[in-house]
């Protein structure tokens, strides 16, 4: 939830090259800093990994935002990498932002065999 405002300036720009966009239901609160850090009590209550695997299930691909946190260049964290899991396994196209990260789980990354768009939002079809 980091990148929330970069997360909201990409769905405007897909949103005009005519795509649908969901992004997390708290990603506006983030970038308006009225939530400083994800309530994993607020996460078990809406059941949001089962939430998120449902959104999944509704749509054609998915787009991860990964840009460098923590000093590690193009991260993907543990949210994303179940998210790019989840639309592997249910057939959908997965577009990284970045080339995948050098991780511990870079090799399941890859695995998946996302598209890697090289922040050029165009090459979403």
């Amino acid at each position: 939830m980091l990148f929330s405002k970069e997360m909201l300036k990409k769905k405007t720009e897909l949103e005009k090259l005519n795509h649908k966009v969901t992004i997390p239901k708290n990603a506006k609160e983030f970038a308006e800093n009225k939530i400083e850090v994800e309530d994993k009590w607020k996460k078990l209550e809406i059941d949001a990994i089962r939430s998120y695997f449902n959104e999944i299930k509704k749509c054609d691909s998915i787009l991860v935002l990964n840009i460098t946190k923590n000093n590690i260049e193009n991260y993907i964290g543990g949210n994303s990498l179940i998210e790019i899991a989840f639309a592997h396994v249910l057939k959908k196209k997965i577009f990284l932002y970045n080339p995948a990260p050098k991780m511990s789980y870079t090799d399941e990354i890859i695995s998946m065999k996302p598209i890697i768009i090289n922040q050029d939002i165009k090459k979403i079809k």
